[in-house]
């Protein structure tokens, strides 16, 4: 905490010198201190707001050099105001592009520190790309004291990922839609997602992943549309204001505090989607209003020419293994962790994190290892999503022992496997055991592997087996945008039908992917909607439809009734632990420490040839519990032998699975599993079977 003096106030109430450290603004006594790093500027206004739309500050405080610059950082106190003031910075230097530096005086800039943020009604963010003031327009930073909130003994959950089903899901997108039943001055925020919480319990969910909630350019975006998704970060440490059903400045920092721990009372993780990788002030045609203002040449990669290096596809780069970036990176997580005890971090294009100024490749990269052996994230979930838009693609390789990783591969595999494509076999199989040919040489846990078949970028499970090709002329871009290869397949006709049979092939489908990512030895991830068969009409790049394309709903939990059942009890499987049968052990573990026997049709000889579309697994548990797979991604019925029950526990098959079969029938309560009497079991195309046999 700063040590102004407690008569600091009484001291000149226009400039006082201040204190470097803490970075941002600090609540102190009497006052605030203020420090901000910009190395090569030559001049700096503190701006004091009234209001988020003032044109004008209520009071403009001119920094000296000679008294507020200590080597590259600026600093003062402003004695009697406090939590809740508005404030920006107005920043002179020069302009002169070919050496990296771009001040724009007359542009008002928020602090790389501030925890909160306030909008104006107006806010443009033209008016930050082109001449002229723009504080009318231009989003606030609002000085915050953390010390005021009541966590009532809340702490970061720590769950092992052995116990973890995540649920990745968009915070406004949950409750948006008139569907939800939360009342309509809640819908869209941390609020509404309070009231939803006893669902995500039902459903069994342990960890949510939001997308990006810091504070983001809604703007940023086609003409017409918005930034729906959040990867246009404008702030590290601020939570995204208009999530918040309050109206005050400081209303979304208390309003995600209060989400924060309603989660964690249920038993629920909260991991943040962080997007370190770029800022939404783009290229060189984009807006001026924090990190380009400060030290443009310190934030962000560049050419030798001065130009913006874009491995992200998103204008710039942050400049991550900069030292200044980097304490502002681990300054972050801190304040997540430590102020909002968030239980961990997905790291959006995460091997952008592995190259350094010029955007080559780190073989250690130290901002990867400053995280990974920061003490104060000990225990806290890092998940990478190990490549970006470069060409760097590191699953399997990322950098650090803590880290686990979107395994892209288990997406691919399965989808293609289960639509059935040739060649897929082995590949598919290895994906059932936590991928060891890409992970075996770590010898790492199964956990390292973050399972997913779908998630925000990309179609739902819905659209994978209801479109071919993707549907995005809504985005405004002429369908250009989005991935052209998805691995889907209609089912036999492109979109909404009425066909019975074909629809039926769809929620099989949709069955036999829940089963396999849940089932699989790893740590699952589904994404939001997708156990109620959400659609996004075939976009597969929702990132500006904020609107029913994107939002949950909630409709269709009584529309797929039965999609929504299998889900919650595969989920619980996945959770239990007070069956007598498997002790304290999660099935995640159960399958961890038990003997493997692979079979085809016939019992030992499993088909791994090209054109093979159907396995079958035996897993003899310690425990006293034998689980039988059956995968038929065939077209065409195929008969599985089943291994003799004379040397089963309890001496019989009983059928847990079956996603050929109709509801309630798809997937039963164990005590209510119907015996196989016959030693072969017929199993129709395109269909999943688990049989156990246990005492």
């Amino acid at each position: 905490m700063n040590t102004v003096p407690e008569n600091a106030s009484r001291m000149n109430p226009e400039l006082h010198k201040g204190n470097t450290s803490p970075l941002g603004a600090t609540v102190c006594n009497g006052g605030v201190n203020f420090s901000i790093f910009a190395r090569d500027c030559t001049g700096i206004e503190l701006l004091l707001f009234d209001r988020a739309d003032d044109a004008t500050a209520s009071r403009i405080i001119t920094l000296e050099p000679s008294r507020n610059r200590t080597y590259h950082y600026w600093h003062t106190f402003v004695p009697d105001i406090g939590s809740g003031q508005l404030y920006g910075f107005r920043v002179t230097g020069p302009f002169d592009p070919l050496r990296g530096m771009r001040f724009d005086p007359d542009k008002l800039l928020i602090d790389p520190y501030g925890r909160a943020v306030a909008v104006p009604v107006g806010y443009d963010r033209k008016a930050a790309c082109v001449p002229g003031d723009n504080v009318a327009l231009s989003m606030k930073s609002v000085v915050a004291d953390p010390r005021g909130y009541d966590w009532e003994g809340d702490m970061p959950l720590k769950r092992p990922y052995s116990r973890t089903i995540i649920y990745e899901m968009h915070v406004a997108g949950f409750t948006k839609h008139p569907s939800s039943g939360i009342p309509a001055e809640k819908r869209g925020t941390y609020a509404g997602l309070i009231e939803k919480i006893p669902y995500l319990q039902d459903l069994g969910i342990t960890a949510v992943e939001l997308l990006p909630i810091f504070q983001f350019d809604h703007h940023d975006a086609p003409s017409g549309l918005c930034n729906y998704w959040g990867y246009s970060p404008i702030s590290f440490f601020a939570p995204h204001a208009a999530y918040s059903s309050r109206k005050d400045p400081l209303g979304p920092l208390n309003e995600f505090r209060d989400m924060v721990k309603a989660l964690h009372s249920a038993g629920i993780e909260v991991i943040l989607d962080v997007v370190y990788n770029h800022t939404s002030e783009g290229d060189h045609k984009g807006p001026t209003f924090c990190y380009r203002g400060f030290a443009n040449d310190v934030y962000y990669s560049l050419n030798s020419d001065g130009d913006y290096i874009n491995h992200t596809g998103c204008g710039n780069t942050l400049n991550a293994n900069h030292h200044v970036v980097r304490r502002l990176i681990i300054d972050s997580l801190n304040y997540w962790v430590k102020e909002m005890h968030v239980d961990g971090f997905r790291f959006d294009l995460a091997s952008i994190l592995s190259r350094d100024g010029q955007g080559q490749p780190l073989k250690n990269p130290p901002i990867i290892w400053d995280i990974e052996s920061d003490p104060a994230l000990a225990g806290i979930k890092l998940i990478a999503e190990a490549w970006d838009v470069g060409g760097l693609y590191q699953v399997g390789c990322f950098i650090g022992d803590s880290w686990k990783e979107w395994n892209g591969e288990f997406r691919d595999d399965v989808r293609s496997f289960l639509k059935g494509d040739d060649g897929v076999i082995n590949r598919f199989v290895a994906r059932l055991l936590a991928s060891p040919d890409i992970y075996g040489h770590k010898e790492r846990e199964p956990e390292q592997s973050i399972n997913f078949i779908t998630c925000h970028d990309g179609f739902t499970l819905n659209d994978l087996v209801s479109y071919s090709t993707k549907h995005n002329k809504a985005n405004g871009e002429d369908n250009l945008d989005g991935a052209e290869s998805n691995l889907s397949w209609n089912c036999g006709t492109e979109g909404p039908t009425d066909d019975h049979d074909i629809e039926e092939l769809r929620n099989r489908q949709v069955k036999n992917f829940l089963s396999v990512t849940l089932l699989a030895l790893g740590t699952p991830m589904i994404l939001m909607g997708d156990e109620a068969r959400r659609t996004q009409c075939g976009n597969n790049n929702a990132y500006c439809q904020d609107n029913e394309i994107s939002w949950f709903d909630w409709g269709g939990l009584a529309l797929h009734e039965d999609v929504y059942r299998f889900t919650k009890h595969l989920i619980a499987a996945r959770n239990m632990h007070d069956d007598s049968a498997v002790g304290e052990l999660t099935l995640n573990q159960l399958l961890g420490q038990a003997r493997l026997e692979w079979h085809g049709v016939r019992l030992h000889k499993p088909d791994l040839s090209h054109v093979s579309h159907s396995i079958a697994l035996t897993v003899w548990s310690a425990r006293r519990v034998v689980f039988h797979y059956m995968i038929n991604a065939y077209w065409k019925p195929l008969s599985f032998r089943l291994p003799p029950p004379n040397k089963l526990p309890g001496g019989a098959w009983h059928r847990w699975i079956d996603t050929s079969r109709t509801s309630p029938e798809d997937i039963v309560p164990w005590e209510e599993m119907q015996t196989i009497t016959t030693g072969k079991y017929r199993l129709p195309g395109r269909s999943i079977a688990v049989l156990i046999a246990r005492r």
